[in-house]
C-alpha cells in the first residue's frame, strides 16, 4: 500500500489548536467585547472582493498593493483579491446596502483573516487576524477620541502595559497640498531609485514608511506635515489631544508617523508594544476623509482601526500575562455500562441546553480511566454513572480540585447545583 507524504500548513500561517486556541479565543473576545460596549455592531464581510476595490481604496503607492496582494482570476475572468485590511471592504459595504442614508455614524466591528504575501517572521504572517471597528458618517474629534479609546481598553482588559500610543495628523485636502508640494521639492534633492521614485511621484508620504537605512537617513531631515496644517486641522488634532488627556489616556506625538494605507487623513495613531521586537505594532488606525466618495459613494468622513490578535497574543506572552490556556467544563460524566451511556447522552444534553458545558467519557472505559479521562478533561466536577446510581437516581458529584463529593438526584442535577454550590445554571456555565 502506498504511503501517502503528510500535508503541512503553508508557510507563513498562523495556525491556532488547543489549548493555545483558547488564548486566542479569549485575546479575540476581550477586543470584541470592548467595541460592543461603546455600541459597534457587527459587520461580516467577503474574505475576498474585487481586486479594484484595494487598488482604489488602499492606493498603489503602497506595499499592500503593489506586493503584498493575493490576486488571482476566478473562472469568470474577474480579478479577485484575498482582503488585506478590513475598511475598504466595511465602506464598500456601507455603501451598497446604503448604511449611511440611516443615523449617522454608522459603527460596526468586524473580525477575522486577512492575507499579505510578506516574508514570514515572527509576529508577521501571510494570513493573519484582526480585530477592527469603523465608525463612520461624522467628523468629530471625540469620535476619534472614542475609537482610541475601545482599542485603549481593548488592551487594559487583557492586562497590557508595556506599549506606547502615538498619534499625529495627516491633515485636511488643504494641508496635504501644501505640505506635498515641499515634500516634493525636497524629495528632488535625493538619489532615489526608479521604483521608489515611481512609488513617491504617486504618493510621496510612502518615503517615510520605507524600512531601508538610506531613505530612513534621507528622510530624516524631510519637512514635516505637522507644521503645514491649516487653522481647522490643527484645532482638531489639539481637541484630540486635550479629550486624551481628559481620559487618562497617555500618549506621544509622533511626528513622522504615516500610516501603510493610502487613503489615512487626519487623526492617525499606532499602538507600539516594547516587547515584541521589530514587528512592534499591536494595532492602529485612523480617519479616512475621502474614501467613501472615492469608492463611489457620499462624501462621508469616517475612522477606524484594525488590531492584530496574533500580536495580541504575542504581547500577552512577553508580558507574562496567564491568560485561559484550557478549555473550561463544567461538568464530566463517567458512564460504566451501555444503559449508563444512554442516560449520561440524555443527561449531558439536558445540561448543555441549560448552558452548561458538558463532556463524557466515551468509549467503553473502566472506573480508573473514566476518571482519568476526567481529570485530563479539566472539568470543574466529574459525576459517575453506573446501574446502582440509575436504579437509584442518585450520583456522587465530584469537585475535581478538592476532591469533595457530594450526593446529587441525577433528574434534578440543575436544582442540585444551585443549592450546593449557590450559582446559577448561567454563572456555571461561565469561564
Amino acid at each position: 500500500m502506498a504511503k501517502f507524504t503528510q500535508i503541512q500548513a503553508p508557510k507563513g500561517v498562523s495556525e491556532y489548536f488547543p489549548d493555545r486556541s483558547n488564548i486566542f479565543e479569549f485575546v479575540r473576545g476581550s477586543l470584541i467585547g470592548s467595541a460592543k460596549t461603546a455600541g459597534y455592531q457587527l459587520i461580516e464581510l467577503p474574505v475576498f472582493e474585487d481586486t479594484d476595490l484595494f487598488k482604489r481604496g488602499v492606493g498603489e503607492s503602497t506595499d499592500v498593493v503593489s506586493k503584498e496582494m493575493y490576486t488571482f482570476e476566478d473562472r469568470g475572468g474577474r480579478s479577485i483579491t484575498l482582503r488585506p485590511e478590513g475598511t475598504a471592504g466595511v465602506m464598500r459595504s456601507v455603501i451598497e446596502h446604503n448604511l449611511d442614508r440611516g443615523q449617522l455614524p454608522v459603527k460596526v466591528w468586524y473580525s477575522g483573516a486577512f492575507f499579505r504575501a510578506e516574508r514570514p517572521q515572527a509576529g508577521r504572517y501571510r494570513q493573519f487576524y484582526q480585530v477592527g471597528i469603523e465608525a463612520i458618517g461624522l467628523d468629530d474629534p471625540e469620535i476619534d477620541v472614542e475609537v482610541i479609546a475601545v482599542a485603549q481598553r481593548a488592551f487594559q482588559k487583557l492586562g497590557l502595559k508595556n506599549y506606547t500610543l502615538e498619534i499625529t495628523s495627516l491633515g485636511d485636502k488643504e494641508s496635504r497640498e501644501r505640505y506635498t508640494k515641499e515634500l516634493r521639492a525636497f524629495i528632488a534633492t535625493i538619489d532615489l531609485d526608479e521604483e521608489t521614485a515611481r512609488r513617491a511621484e504617486i504618493n510621496p508620504l510612502r518615503l517615510f514608511d520605507d524600512k531601508r537605512d538610506q531613505i530612513k537617513e534621507a528622510m530624516s531631515n524631510a519637512p514635516i506635515l505637522l507644521e503645514y496644517l491649516t487653522p481647522e486641522s490643527a484645532a482638531h488634532f489639539a481637541r484630540v489631544q486635550e479629550l486624551l488627556n481628559d481620559l487618562n489616556i497617555p500618549f506621544v506625538v509622533n511626528k513622522r508617523m504615516v500610516r501603510g494605507l493610502d487613503y489615512y487623513t487626519g487623526t492617525a495613531f499606532e499602538f507600539i508594544h516594547h516587547g515584541l521586537g521589530a514587528q512592534s505594532g499591536i494595532g492602529g488606525g485612523g480617519r479616512y476623509d475621502g474614501l467613501m466618495e472615492q469608492l463611489g459613494g457620499s462624501a462621508l468622513s469616517g475612522i477606524g482601526f484594525g488590531i492584530g490578535v496574533d500580536r495580541c497574543v504575542l504581547a500577552c506572552e512577553a508580558e507574562g500575562i496567564e491568560l485561559p490556556d484550557r478549555f473550561v467544563l463544567d461538568l464530566f460524566l463517567v458512564p460504566l455500562s451501555p444503559v449508563a451511556k444512554s442516560t449520561a447522552l440524555r443527561l449531558a444534553e439536558r445540561l448543555r441546553k441549560s448552558g452548561l458545558r458538558v463532556d463524557i467519557a466515551y468509549g467503553d472505559r473502566s472506573l480508573k480511566g473514566g476518571m482519568k479521562a476526567a481529570d485530563k478533561s479539566g472539568a470543574r466536577f466529574s459525576l459517575v454513572i453506573g446501574d446502582d446510581e440509575i436504579a437509584s437516581d442518585t450520583a456522587a458529584l465530584k469537585d475535581m480540585k478538592t476532591g469533595e463529593s457530594l450526593s446529587v438526584k441525577m433528574s434534578a442535577l440543575e436544582e442540585n447545583l444551585q443549592e450546593y454550590f449557590g450559582q446559577t445554571i448561567g454563572t456555571l456555565g461561565e469561564r
